[in-house]
């Protein structure tokens, strides 16, 4: 039987598709790239914001096409609109023949031999559970960087956020587990782990009594062929003094956070439900700074909550202006049905919305521009992602650069490189967000 799976959303929906596609896999489906050749399509659906549920319902109703026109038996959708649509999708798309919930999706063989038989199928375990699956994941992201979800759902209730009601509370993944799973994907080829979970920095809390993230890491750093391990989703207010020098003693660390901030007015903070304050913000950005000198800071932003005044759009600018992060990404507002924030008053208008993540945006810019041109002359370890088409050279990132959200370098050689190589490259030009460099 051949399988078309679809993967839709973050790179914590990616990581439990690879789990699946290891389950699939290991029972003998042949996984396939194109809709008419499938027997099956599965997909793993969004909806955090609305244009990911959009995205999930269109990309549903095309797959669903396929049972008139090909040879589809069975369509299975999972994942965060499968959680919290289930009973529209049973209803109002009568060709999903399957739907699994989030903390579901280890049963996903038995939706498959089920659909098959003619049965439909409808799985939902309590939010509670955490799934651990033992099983050889089949890693789609070319084989030399992948995923580790350290841990599932969150406690935060930003009030603007559904993650909680769709993923359930924080819970730990074991960390034998873990180091099990990171052991394999080392095994396989891997060479740089990504962690990754709503909030990385409280992993450990609710297993342990304690905050375990800087142990993780220092036992995933013994593990042989892993070159690069990466951080991201770490929440402002749980950064520890211990996190930080971890990240600044251990050398297969890359020197690059994410944090998502939201905001920086104060008065937008706390509407959000937000547990830090511009203040002490700026404190732990400072701190990260003098303690690791070369960290590269990514975060996220918020544009547009119900009630933000144009003084706070300027606050948030300057803000920004100052502290000139790395890496930054805007949002506009999204107001999600089920949370605090869409039933606030003063919601703002789409177009101004726009207009403010336009100018954030423009001003990252102008501050991204500068620092890749600072890069200028530099030598930098660059992780090679593949070949250009027809020319001389190659692609690659730096240690600044997490996958599919930051910028490029393109190295030029005539030297044979493979995907998963590294390299040392001079940077000789910046192209805005990318660099353009030699290798040495």
């Amino acid at each position: 039987m051949k399988i078309l799976f679809i993967s839709l959303g973050c790179d914590k929906n990616l990581a439990d598709s690879e789990t699946m596609l290891g389950l699939l896999d290991s029972k003998g489906y042949q996984i396939v790239d194109e809709e008419e050749q499938a027997d099956i399509i599965i997909i793993n659906t969004c909806c955090f914001i609305h244009d990911a549920m959009e995205e999930s319902i269109d990309t549903i109703l095309q797959m669903a096409e396929y049972k008139k026109t090909g040879s589809l038996k069975a369509l299975i959708v999972t994942g965060c609109m499968a959680e919290r649509y289930r009973e529209e999708i049973t209803k109002e798309i009568p060709e999903v023949d399957a739907v699994l919930g989030t903390a579901s999706y280890g049963h996903i063989l038995d939706a498959v031999e089920e659909v098959l038989k003619g049965h439909s199928y409808l799985m939902m375990e309590p939010l509670n559970t955490l799934p651990v699956i033992e099983t050889h994941r089949l890693v789609t992201t070319g084989g030399h960087y992948a995923y580790l979800k350290i841990a599932e759902g969150c406690d935060k209730h930003c009030t603007y956020c559904i993650i909680p009601k769709l993923r359930g509370n924080f819970r730990s993944v074991p960390m034998e587990h873990l180091l099990k799973e990171a052991e394999q994907l080392a095994a396989d080829g891997v060479k740089e782990l990504i962690l990754v979970a709503q909030e990385t920095t409280l992993y450990g809390k609710d297993l342990y009594g304690e905050k375990k993230l800087p142990e993780l890491l220092h036992r995933l750093c013994q593990i042989s062929g892993i070159r690069w391990i990466r951080i991201l989703y770490c929440y402002p207010e749980e950064i520890t003094e211990e996190l930080i020098q971890t990240i600044k003693e251990e050398p297969k660390i890359c020197h690059y956070l994410d944090i998502p901030i939201q905001h920086a007015s104060d008065g937008i903070l706390k509407r959000m439900g937000r547990r830090t304050s511009k203040a002490e913000l700026v404190h732990i950005i400072s701190r990260l700074r003098e303690e690791i000198s070369d960290i590269a800071l990514r975060t996220t932003l918020i544009t547009g909550f119900p009630g933000e005044t144009k003084e706070q759009h300027e606050e948030l600018m300057e803000f920004v202006d100052e502290m000139e992060f790395d890496r930054l990404g805007v949002f506009t507002y999204s107001p999600e049905e089920g949370t605090p924030a869409a039933d606030m008053p003063d919601q703002i208008d789409e177009s101004v919305k726009e207009d403010r993540q336009a100018e954030l945006m423009e001003l990252q810019q102008e501050i991204a521009f500068e620092q890749a041109e600072d890069m200028i002359g530099r030598e930098v370890l660059v992780m090679i992602e593949g070949k250009v088409a027809d020319e001389n050279a190659y692609v690659g990132r730096t240690y600044k650069d997490a996958p599919n959200v930051d910028g490029l370098i393109f190295v030029n050689t005539d030297a044979e490189l493979m995907s998963g190589d590294f390299a040392k490259v001079k940077v000789t030009g910046a192209c805005e967000y990318d660099l353009i460099g030699e290798l040495m």
